[in-house]
């Protein structure tokens, strides 16, 4: 059985390397570096890095079955072998844990200093007195899930990583202790605004995060999904294969499937719910994939989502949050939305903006509401020709919308209705 001997970089530089691993990297000629991307890295002279897998692996739990894999190999050829990674063997490292599980090896490990030294030392805290929690930040959703802190939060090494951080909290702190390069000369220790948290750092692989409390616990279940899809989108050769555009006729087949559950909801007798959440999950799915999207194609990500439709309907809604609008009718509301709409996406009137793509009846019923809002009867501008088909169907949108019905839903409805009443008295031979 071949040996594989395990030491640690330290945090930093090479200063920080310890007794046993300098004469365990000059005993061992067969040396491994899990990456060259630490500053101690050029202590092992000739290593060979595992950097290769992280480019070519489908995802990291590949990348550390690799590693393994290749560690029992050179250890059985050459009898014993040298692995080295970032801070302490024992701390965040996956490889290491398999290693250590697999029968085919004989394992040593050998301590280092960890970041967390350094990090406790900075902070000036004790983190056994706070039980303090380290998590991995690529997977803070799932670990930190209903923790309210104090947490350290290590592996934050690239923006969506802080985005999707932000993402899993439902009420964030006011600010947090941003953590870079700890032990190296150009080391910084920041507090930074939580909401500016994926806008102002630019993380690399030695930043790491401090957050003393969370107000709220982590919303795990949503950034557990987000998860989900992006493992699917990294795996999964259908997924691999989608765009956003190959993607619009499935979001228009969940929305009318979303539309048809709530077509069956029978709210008095408690049916149907069950049935809407499925075609609800559905449709998160395609707003998720969609966002997954943009975030590898650098352009906003789920967290940009939530956080831009929370401000505008924060924006919209100052009769809500801001006491000094004071109480308004329906009808003001809808005048000042309309005219909000406008001002903030640069429009020149309230039309613009309406999917072409809405069904006829939901576009007519769109149309008179807009110009409703603006106080212009529709039929003041109408060139319809009076009594015909095309008008009278103006006027039962019309009729429907006035009297707060929604002549889509209502149509859609009754055509169900006639639909399922056939099949009663006509059933399949």
């Amino acid at each position: 059985m071949g040996r594989v001997v395990v030491v640690g970089l330290g945090p930093a530089g090479a200063d920080l390397l310890t007794a046993g691993t300098l004469a365990a990297i000059e005993r061992v000629p067969h040396r491994f570096l899990r990456t060259v991307r630490h500053p101690a890295a050029a202590a092992l002279a000739d290593a060979r890095s595992f950097d290769d897998l992280y480019e070519s692996a489908p995802s990291f739990e590949a990348v550390y079955a690799g590693i393994v894999d290749a560690l029992v190999t050179a250890a059985g050829r050459h009898g014993e072998v040298l692995y080295a990674v970032p801070g302490s063997p024992v701390v965040a490292e996956r490889a290491v844990e398999l290693l250590l599980a697999d029968p085919r090896v004989d394992v040593e490990v050998l301590p280092a200093l960890s970041f967390l030294d350094l990090a406790w030392a900075r902070l000036g805290v004790d983190p056994v007195a706070l039980g303090a929690r380290l998590v991995d930040g690529r997977r803070f959703a799932v670990e930190a899930a209903g923790e309210r802190g104090p947490l350290l939060v290590g592996q934050c090494d690239q923006p969506h990583v802080l985005s999707e951080i932000k993402l899993a909290v439902e009420d964030g702190p006011e600010r947090v202790v941003v953590l870079q390069r700890l032990g190296l000369p150009d080391e910084q220790v920041r507090e930074v605004a939580w909401d500016d948290l994926d806008r102002l750092v630019e993380p690399d692989h030695l930043t790491s995060l401090w957050i003393p409390e969370l107000a709220a616990p982590v919303a795990g279940e949503l950034a557990r999904f987000h998860e989900l899809v992006r493992t699917l989108r990294a795996e999964c050769p259908w997924d691999r294969e989608q765009t956003h555009a190959s993607l619009t006729r499935h979001l228009l087949e969940e929305s009318y499937e979303v539309l048809e559950a709530i077509d069956h909801l029978d709210v008095e007798a408690g049916t149907g719910f069950e049935h809407l959440e499925e075609e609800l999950g559905d449709l998160l799915f395609q707003v998720v994939f969609h966002a997954v999207l943009a975030a590898e194609e650098g352009q906003f990500t789920l967290a940009d989502v939530a956080r831009g439709i929370h401000d505008k309907l924060r924006d919209r809604h100052p009769h809500v949050f801001d006491p000094a609008a004071g109480a308004t009718t329906v009808e003001q509301l809808s005048t000042d939305w309309e005219r909000r709409k406008v001002e903030e996406k640069g429009r020149q009137s309230v039309m613009d903006g309406i999917p072409h793509a809405l069904p006829a009846l939901a576009y007519a019923a769109k149309v008179q509401k807009k110009a409703a809002s603006q106080g212009v009867d529709w039929r003041s501008v109408s060139d319809v020709a009076p009594g015909s088909v095309e008008a009278r169907l103006l006027e039962l949108v019309d009729e429907g919308r006035t009297a707060g019905v929604d002549v889509e839903g209502a149509l859609r409805a009754a055509v169900l209705q006639l639909r399922d009443e056939y099949v009663r008295r006509h059933p399949p031979a």
